[in-house]
């Protein structure tokens, strides 16, 4: 409070009073209320900036993330998981990255979490501007993926681009829908969803390295391929009818493999049979003529005995069978056996002398 002094009989202000100020202020020297509400006010206002100090001063990493730190804006590091410090009052700025889990973009359809009976439930709408696809026969089929990813750059991430995951769904219909439309109907279907499936996170990751955007394609895997309902019935005949091809293919292949090595082994048999019997001749052949030969050769050396022993030898091979001769005269009574062979032979074989 200013305060008048009478000096000299002249009326003339004097210097504030800074203490009667303050205690004016902060409700001392016997103020007022009002006073001691400022002082209140202040005091908690102090302290609301010193707890918020302290509040954001530090901060705690999960396992799966990493921290991405800026000061007034720029970036001046990365945290590990773990409790950190920082600068408070907004100074520092903390931005959290899960880099170690492995992320998901669904195409043609959506999941809606865990039912009540643990099945994994969908969402019932249909998602067709990114399942439907023109093949390369001009065929319409309905294709449903997953894109599996992983953050590997959380800079790059986070300040390369704009909408890094809006980038990254656009890129992965693009070349899905590219590469289904350079294949057959029947092939992506069937025998080509491997192939697919290993073109598309190939060239994913090619034009993501391009973009240098810090994601990582883990794997590309297509849930459901089938055509679109407009033509199940017709698709479902095709598939019979060709499942009826394969049938009797297999059917016909199965006799083919019963007859050709039948055919084959009796050929093979006829072929040893037939070098057998030429073999056999060969060898007699060449038997008879070896003896022939020594038979000529003892026969030049002594022909009166050897044309004797032939004469036996052959009559030997050929009295036997002739049978029975029998020779009958006039006036006899009985015919008189005369060469009884058969007899002889008989009684040989009988052990009779």
């Amino acid at each position: 409070m200013i305060q008048s002094v009478n000096n000299g009989g002249r009326g003339q202000a004097g210097p504030p009073d800074l203490k009667a100020v303050w205690d004016s202020i902060s409700g001392g020297g016997g103020g007022g209320p009002s006073g001691g509400t400022v002082g209140s006010i202040v005091l908690v206002v102090a302290l609301l900036i010193a707890a918020w100090g302290v509040l954001t001063s530090f901060y705690t990493v999960q396992p799966e993330e990493r921290a991405v730190v800026k000061r007034f804006g720029a970036v001046v590091g990365i945290t590990d998981p773990g409790l950190h410090f920082k600068i408070p009052f907004g100074v520092d700025q903390v931005q959290l990255v899960a880099t170690e889990r492995v992320l998901k973009q669904e195409f043609g359809f959506r999941t809606e979490g865990t039912r009540a009976s643990g099945r994994t439930g969908y969402s019932s709408e249909a998602f067709e501007d990114e399942s439907l696809m023109l093949t390369g026969d001009l065929n319409m089929i309905d294709v449903e993926w997953v894109v599996q990813y992983r953050i590997a750059d959380p800079i790059k991430f986070l300040y390369r681009m704009r909408e890094p995951t809006r980038t990254l769904r656009d890129i992965s219909e693009s070349v899905m829908r590219r590469i289904v439309g350079n294949m057959l109907g029947s092939e992506v279907l069937t025998i080509g969803r491997v192939e697919v499936q290993r073109k598309a996170r190939e060239e994913m990751q090619l034009i993501l390295d391009g973009y240098d955007v810090g994601i990582r394609i883990s794997t590309v895997e297509m849930q459901d391929v089938v055509p679109p309902p407009a033509v199940q019935p017709a698709f479902n005949e095709v598939n019979e009818a060709r499942q009826e091809r394969e049938r009797m293919i297999n059917e016909a292949q199965k006799r083919v493999n019963q007859e050709i090595p039948n055919a084959q082994g009796q050929a093979l048999r006829m072929i040893a049979e037939a070098e057998g019997y030429a073999t056999e001749r060969v060898n007699r052949a060449r038997g008879e003529s070896v003896r022939f030969t020594a038979v000529l050769r003892e026969y030049q050396r002594v022909p009166e005995v050897t044309r004797s022993r032939l004469y036996l030898e052959t009559l030997n091979e050929v009295l036997p069978k002739i049978g029975q001769v029998l020779v009958v005269q006039d006036g006899q009574v009985g015919p008189l056996p005369l060469l009884d062979v058969n007899r002889g032979s008989a009684r040989s074989a009988g052990g009779q002398p």
